[in-house]
């Protein structure tokens, strides 16, 4: 499929803006506010947003009895488990840090399709997994990697989340879209997820509330929804009129935009070994990327 420069600049629209979600999230959570609480206001705009986008392009509502286990495994492998996580170790990692931890999520997914029969066993690809995995020892292995004060357990929970997003994709793959379009999918997982975050962040008193004078940490709150909203959105437009391939580009775009955002609005600097594991994640991904996309629906 012939791209064009719009589709390349839904692509750095869509990288940037979710890098950008990276450094807002240990905002929104570094002044004490808990991660069920941030996720139900994220989860609340991504509704309004994919809810008018099904009703005003006359979708129907893909609530029926044959997607429920759809929305729920979407839900706990793309939104509960990761994102809890991910929340949970954002005020303890900087936010580079994780971004290039998130990144590694190709690199999980890779080895767990070959084993379903999803994907095909290549050396090349085999090699992109062996980087990543040099690049998560390096992370953990030399003392300078990173900062004295952050513990390694934060570190495991960030790829906990990288698992999760990548077995989140095979799951779909292996259940099929139940003829739904992604648009209708992510309405039905978002209002899944919804309807557990809300009792829980009540019953566990992590609820945010935003009837209050805004400080830069509400403000995240509210910029790192939005941008999730329309990062998910621009990425279907990718996958949809570019191709799945083409699409998978924002991967490691998306890492780099993360790393770079940190740094410009948090201050972050790295050591010499995490530009060494972001360059041996970033040549992994690279590697990974399948050859030939298959049509898009």
């Amino acid at each position: 499929m012939k791209k064009n420069w719009s589709l390349y600049l839904v692509l750095l629209f869509v990288a940037t803006s979710w890098g950008l979600t990276n450094p807002l999230a240990k905002i929104a959570v570094s002044s004490g506010y808990m991660p069920l609480g941030v996720m139900f206001w994220q989860l609340t705009v991504i509704l309004v947003f994919s809810g008018a986008l099904t009703f005003l392009t006359h979708r129907r509502f893909p609530f029926r009895r044959d997607t429920i286990g759809l929305f729920i495994g979407i839900a706990c492998f793309g939104t509960l488990i990761p994102d809890y996580l991910l929340y949970l170790s954002a005020a303890h990692l900087p936010a580079g840090i994780f971004s290039i931890l998130l990144g590694l999520t190709p690199v999980f997914a890779m080895p767990v399709a070959v084993l379903l029969g999803f994907d095909k066993f290549e050396i090349r690809r085999v090699l992109g997994v062996a980087l990543g995995a040099l690049a998560i020892a390096v992370m953990f292995g030399p003392e300078a990697s990173l900062p004295s004060d952050v513990r390694s357990i934060f570190v495991v929970l960030t790829l906990i989340s990288a698992m999760c997003y990548a077995v989140q994709g095979n799951f779909l793959t292996w259940h099929g879209g139940a003829d739904l379009d992604p648009v209708q999918i992510l309405f039905g997982s978002s209002m899944a997820a919804f309807l557990a975050v809300v009792p829980s962040a009540i019953l566990s008193n992590q609820f945010v509330d935003l009837l209050i004078p805004w400080s830069r940490v509400e403000w995240a709150i509210l910029a790192t929804s939005v941008l999730h909203a329309f990062a998910y959105g621009g990425f279907f437009m990718l996958v949809t009129r570019g191709g799945p391939v083409f699409a998978s580009q924002a991967a490691y775009l998306v890492t780099g935009s993360g790393v770079l955002w940190s740094m410009l609005l948090l201050g972050e600097t790295y050591s010499a070994w995490v530009w060494v594991a972001f360059a041996l994640m970033l040549a992994g991904i690279v590697l990974l990327q399948p050859k030939k996309a298959k049509p898009a629906r």
